[in-house]
């Protein structure tokens, strides 16, 4: 079985949708809209088949939990795989440089991976990470 998609509300679609072109190399489908529920969706796929839908529509309450110095019950991150720390080390220098906060790392973790944690535009926690090999 395999993890088919997973889902953002956003009221940034079309920035979402550049972000995770931009730096994770996402290939968006045409824009799907509903005009009856005003609903409008992009579906990205990446490199490993994954894919992360980005809603919109305008009924949808902002989320009032501190996203940023708080962590909550629920889906808590996204997390993206590369290969090397070079290339996790080089993803947190570009993200920091265009003005992302780099929230944790890059750091080696207990249980073997090298990551660092950033936000996405809507402040979506992530992380970027790659399996250490011994």
């Amino acid at each position: 079985m395999t993890l088919e998609h997973v889902a953002i509300w956003t009221s940034k679609i079309e920035l979402l949708k550049e972000y995770y072109m931009t730096y994770f190399g996402g290939v968006p489908n045409d824009k799907y809209i509903n005009t009856a529920k005003d609903f409008h969706s992009y579906f990205l796929t990446f490199k490993s088949g994954a894919r992360l839908e980005l809603m919109s529509m305008p009924d949808i309450p902002a989320n009032t939990n501190d996203t940023i110095k708080k962590q909550h019950l629920g889906i808590i991150h996204l997390a993206f795989g590369v290969d090397t720390i070079q290339e996790v080390d080089a993803k947190a220098t570009r993200l920091k440089a265009d003005g992302f906060p780099i929230l944790s790392g890059p750091r080696r973790t207990g249980d073997g991976y090298y990551e660092f944690e950033t936000l996405d535009p809507d402040n979506n926690r992530l992380e970027i990470t790659c399996r250490l090999t011994d």
